[in-house]
């Protein structure tokens, strides 16, 4: 029951292509935002679509998996934890981020598609 205290799967698209940056001793990290949607009915019967948008983060193999394999608009099921961390701007105002720190990652695109 451990492994599930913090764990998050979700399905959705990227909004854009992961950004990766290499850092010292070689190792990367790629930032990208995925947007899953959710489909209802609401009170007086009209379908509606709600799109959420949630920062993502991998590290190590697994950017170096999103570098070569993601894209816009790319289909993908991804498994991880959710972290929070802040930081202070350049203005000198506290800024807060939730991000999910992507463990697995499955492709979902069909074959052949771009």
């Amino acid at each position: 029951m451990y492994a599930l205290k913090n764990k998050v799967q979700l399905i959705g698209n990227l909004g854009n292509a992961p950004e990766i940056k290499n850092l010292e001793g070689g190792k990367k990290v790629a930032k990208f935002s995925l947007a899953t949607n959710e489909n209802y009915r609401n009170q007086k019967g009209e379908k509606v679509e709600e799109t959420q948008w949630h920062n993502l983060i991998a590290w190590g193999k697994v950017a170096e998996l999103c570098e070569q394999y993601l894209s816009k608009g790319s289909e993908i099921a991804i498994e991880g934890k959710l972290t929070h961390r802040d930081y202070t701007d350049t203005n000198g105002v506290k800024r807060y981020i939730t991000e999910i720190q992507v463990n697995e990652l499955l492709l979902l695109d069909k074959k052949g598609a771009s």
